[in-house]
């Protein structure tokens, strides 16, 4: 059982994990072994809410396909049950990230003071650069 948040949870069940053979150097043991953890998981057919099913769906994601299916490969570890917990992690990041509503940013102008104090500041800087000039006599 994957913990989502405090009311919502994905059963066991619904994410389909196999272990392959990870890719890359390591040996004559990486050839014997299958410690990368594949994971799938149907967001059609979870458990999730709608609202959920929806914002995951539409996240550009290259991990969601188009049937709305998430593959998730984790090899980072030697460990096979690291692996796991990995891909495990991933899948609630991602989770959490589609359901997180950023917040739209209001345009603002600057103050009176703000615009007097950036335009003195400005003619005293071009004042400080006349002083360097040569001087005339």
């Amino acid at each position: 059982m994957l913990q989502i948040s405090k009311t919502i949870t994905i059963p066991a069940h619904e994410i389909e994990t196999t272990a392959i053979r990870s890719q890359g150097a390591g040996g004559q043991n990486v050839n014997k072994v299958a410690s990368a953890i594949h994971l799938r998981f149907d967001i059609n057919a979870s458990s999730l809410p709608e609202a959920y099913k929806e914002r995951l769906l539409q996240l550009s994601d290259q991990r969601i396909t188009k049937d709305g299916v998430v593959v998730i490969k984790a090899q980072e570890h030697r460990r096979q049950e690291q692996n796991r917990e990995e891909a495990l992690r991933r899948l609630q990041e991602l989770i959490k990230s589609a359901i997180v509503i950023v917040k739209k940013r209001q345009p603002s102008t600057p103050s009176r003071s703000a615009k007097r104090k950036r335009l003195d500041s400005k003619a005293k800087r071009g004042q400080i650069k006349t002083l360097r000039g040569k001087v005339n006599e």
